[in-house]
């Protein structure tokens, strides 16, 4: 049975126990900052297992996944992954135990029709329950029930000991009998045994309980179900697979790795057959990111799934396979998985683009930054040192991105190791500082979940007449607490029955104005959505606040008509995007504000200048044309088939707001907009830059402030024409004619300068240091670029064999250091590149350049005077190696 069909029979199946049956959540979890990556069915639905927002009691999907906790197992053992597939059920305090248990066996015996004396189950040990509904109801045999402990059968893994905090429960697994030839062979093997006979191959988690941060457990007002089957491992089992790399998700995209192999693969090398199946697995994960809109990068998501690409690429490497290649296997992923995931292929150009792009990089990379790797550890075992200090590794992993693989197998070639262990540490210390520095927990809200998140109400106007439903305030250590009333002038957090204030979403800035009745007055500077509920954020001017309140609610207008104008033109700028470039551009983050609009999108190289003048010539062609915008409901599923686009790291209801401009721009979009086109007034791009691998972003404005940058732009024309003497027409050639004048003097007095030094040189001869029978000439010159100094060396060089020329200027406020070499000390092997490199650490910057010359610079200008001083004593150790 194919894995599609494997899917569907699945999704069916709980469609007819009246599941709703919902859509693959991103693997980019939504307002989730627990998790880089969604690693679970049931991340999706924290909150309903809490019982906040339960819209459908009854929930199956199909949801993409992806951890790297295990990565050195991928490829190594049959069944671990990075990307997978988890078929789910779950229940939010409707069924529990009997129902889930009789579900998954009819699944897998009826449906599937596998037979039931290949199944073997476990139970919580303390489970008496599901035991006996396993052994009285379904009737498995009581020999075939095993009871094991909080490792295996409490969810998450060891939870009542070691966390993490929240939903949890005790578990039952059901396992495939793979047969007596497979594993320990012994009798009494069952599947409390890791010998691999036994597959494990769905977990249902009954998860009846919340873990507080005291390690205690609190009964849930809900019992919950949460179930987890892995299609891969599904799949093996269903199409007698050895391993789930043998099915029809992995053979065709290994197949298309050995035909780019140069050479054939042995196939029966264990070595091989674990890189193929590597490589075939890491391609997924990579191409579903991507497609999910994580691109390579050094922080966070984007970091994993350049350390997956480096990866793949080394195995492949491994295999024979030289330069890019995993860019060429997309296609054929795209084809496996097309029917569930068809973006794949709808998108194979762009992210086939973006990982030749991060091969190619990597590529520079090792070509650069290993022979320094090497070069170093050759220093550490002349040294007789047996660990490479945790330092080393670090900045060659995570400064110049050389994978832990590498590195710690050229250290064993010097008998060398490297400690993972302090490495690890080192490394998630770092990320911890990184995720801490944008976190924002919503947890402090957790006495939200009383309220019932239809009764918070918005309304799209100006001004309504609301309730004060509840107050909170802040206290020591970040905490927040409930209360009754506000005075002034505190600092508040209110939340009214209904409100016309827009919460911060999808890029766009929350509302400001004013809550005020005739006694109290509360200015409102920012406004959130915490746990689906409306947060205004305010200061209290005058009075005081009650819970039960009644207040006028009115928003800044002018600031909210400025913030739609930008909203609006994010909208024609995506469709001017994707008239320019291609359909290949992917909005990938926005930010909207009442003073710019900022806008991240896919595409593989910087924008032209012709390109960007006409993006922002057809942007203000649709502001002229002034279109109405059309601002309809529609289901999710009918918004997708009629094109509408949609932001990758967006989570959308069952019902979405379309808006339609013209026949140019359709897209998803909750928020605020204008009525037609023509209000937005004006567009103007800021700048255009690059964020990350394959993502541009445009900053531009609108409106008021658009005509605002223009009139500065007129000011400083009129100002130039005035200085300049030239009219405007005439500004660029005047310009010219100064800079060519510009360039004329300063080589005259390059040529002065150098004739300067010329009568000047002998006291730098004078002063010539031997060391070991090199000749070390140094010196600092007046206010010489590096062209100037490199002259300037040339002549000492004539003047003066076996020698190493060390000069070193203050010029345009940087301190600047070249070193040169005599030929004769190059054909001994001296590098400059290597040299010039503890001179640059010395003043705090950075350098290189060839055998012969390099150099290099450092804002530390001060630095350079004491450099010179100590010059001997840092240059006597690089010579002497």
């Amino acid at each position: 049975m194919d894995s599609n069909t494997l899917r569907e029979k699945f999704l069916t199946y709980f469609k007819s126990k009246n599941h709703k049956i919902l859509n693959s959540d991103s693997l980019v979890p939504v307002g989730d900052l627990s998790v880089l990556f969604t690693s679970a069915g049931m991340n999706q639905f924290k909150s309903q297992f809490l019982g906040v927002g339960v819209i459908y009691p009854r929930v199956a999907t199909c949801q993409k996944c992806l951890r790297t906790d295990d990565l050195d197992k991928v490829g190594q053992t049959c069944g671990h992954h990075t990307f997978f597939e988890m078929l789910g059920n779950f229940s939010f305090g409707d069924y529990f135990k009997k129902e889930a248990i009789s579900f998954a066996w009819e699944f897998l015996t009826n449906e599937l029709g596998i037979a039931k004396n290949k199944l073997w189950v476990s139970v919580y040990e303390s489970d008496d329950e599901s035991f006996d509904i396993w052994q009285k109801e379904i009737g498995v045999e009581i020999q075939k029930i095993v009871k094991l402990g909080d490792k295996q059968n409490f969810w998450p893994s060891e939870a009542k000991t070691k966390g993490p905090n929240g939903p949890c429960g005790p578990c039952s697994e059901i396992f495939f009998d793979l047969g007596k030839e497979v594993g320990c062979a012994k009798v009494d093997c069952t599947p409390a045994c890791n010998c691999g006979r036994f597959l494990e191959v769905w977990n249902l988690v009954f998860t009846s309980f919340e873990r507080k941060p005291d390690a205690s457990l609190l009964a849930l007002s809900q019992k919950n179900i949460d179930t987890g089957m892995g299609l891969e491992r599904l799949a093996a089992v269903m199409q007698e697979a050895n391993t789930n790399f043998e099915t029809d998700l992995f053979i065709p995209i290994i197949n298309e790795v050995l035909k780019l192999a140069p050479q054939k693969i042995n196939l029966d090398s264990s070595a091989k057959k674990f890189r193929l199946s590597a490589i075939a697995d890491h391609i997924r994960a990579i191409c579903f990111a991507i497609t999910d809109g994580v691109y390579p990068s050094n922080e966070d998501r984007g970091y994993v799934i350049r350390n997956l690409i480096r990866r793949a690429f080394i195995f492949g490497k491994e295999l024979g396979i030289n330069g890019p290649f995993l860019f060429q296997l997309v296609d054929t992923l795209g084809r496996v998985m097309h029917k569930p995931y068809p973006e794949i292929l709808d998108y194979r150009d762009n992210i086939s683009q973006i990982i030749r792009s991060e091969e190619e990089r990597f590529i520079s990379t090792l070509e650069l930054r290993m022979p320094e790797f090497c070069a170093a550890i050759k220093e550490l075992a002349e040294k007789n040192v047996s660990e490479v200090p945790v330092d080393i590794l670090f900045k060659f992993y995570d400064t110049f991105g050389l994978p832990w693989d590498l590195m710690e197998a050229e250290a064993k070639k010097f008998h060398i190791t490297c400690n993972k262990e302090k490495f690890s540490k080192l490394l998630d210390k770092q990320r911890k500082q990184s995720r801490d520095k944008s976190k924002l927990s919503s947890s402090i809200f957790g006495k939200l979940y009383d309220f019932k998140r239809e009764t918070i109400e918005f309304i799209d106007c100006q001004s309504v007449n609301s309730k004060v439903i509840a107050i909170f305030r802040d206290e020591a250590g970040g905490k927040k607490s409930l209360i009754t009333k506000a005075a002034a002038p505190m600092l508040v957090e209110i939340v009214l029955d209904k409100t016309c204030f827009y919460a911060e979403s999808g890029g766009q800035i929350g509302d400001t104005g004013v809550l005020e009745n005739e006694r109290t007055k509360i200015e409102i500077m920012d406004t959130k959505t915490i746990d689906g509920t409306i947060v205004h954020f305010g200061k209290m001017l005058k009075g005081e606040v009650n819970v039960n309140d009644n207040l006028c609610v009115t928003i800044d207008a002018k600031r909210r008509l400025a913030i739609m104008r930008n909203h609006t033109a994010t909208h024609l700028l995506q469709a001017a995007l994707r008239n320019i470039l291609g359909n290949h551009v992917r909005q990938q983050g926005s930010l909207v504000t009442d003073k710019y609009l900022r806008f991240d999108f896919t595409h593989p190289k910087a924008i032209k200048k012709e390109e960007l003048e006409r993006i922002e010539e057809l942007v203000n062609e649709f502001i002229m044309a002034d279109d109405p915008l059309k601002k309809e409901i529609k289901s999710l599923a009918e918004a997708k088939k009629s094109g509408a686009l949609a932001f990758f790291d967006q989570r959308y209801a069952d019902t979405v707001k379309v808006v339609s401009i013209n026949d140019y721009s359709k897209e998803l979009c909750g928020g605020s907009h204008l009525d037609s086109t023509g209000q937005v007034g004006y567009f103007r791009i800021i700048s255009e830059s690059s964020i990350a691998s394959g993502i541009r972003r445009l900053e531009a404005c609108t409106g008021a402030f658009a005509v605002s940058l223009g009139k500065i732009d007129r000011a400083i024309l009129n100002s130039l024409s005035k200085e300049l003497n030239a009219s405007s027409e005439n500004l660029t050639s005047e310009v010219q004619n100064l800079k060519e004048s510009l360039k004329n003097f300063e080589k005259e007095l390059s040529v002065m300068k150098l004739d300067t030094f010329r009568k000047t040189c002998a006291k730098f001869l004078e002063a010539v240091i031997n060391i070991d029978g090199v000749n070390v000439v140094s010196g600092l010159v007046d206010n010489c670029d590096y062209e100037l100094m490199r002259k300037i060396a040339d002549e000492l060089k004539t003047k003066v064999s076996q020698a190493i020329i060390i000069l070193g200027s203050i010029y345009q406020n940087r301190a600047l250091i070249i070193v040169s070499l005599t030929p004769d000390l190059v054909k001994q092997g001296f590098l400059a590149s290597e040299i010039v490199k503890p001179l640059a650490n010395s003043i705090g910057g950075s350098g290189g350049g060839t055998k012969q010359l390099a150099q290099a610079g450092s804002s530390n200008v001060a630095g350079l005077a004491e450099f010179f001083k100590n010059l001997k004593q840092i240059i006597e150790p690089e010579l002497k190696k």
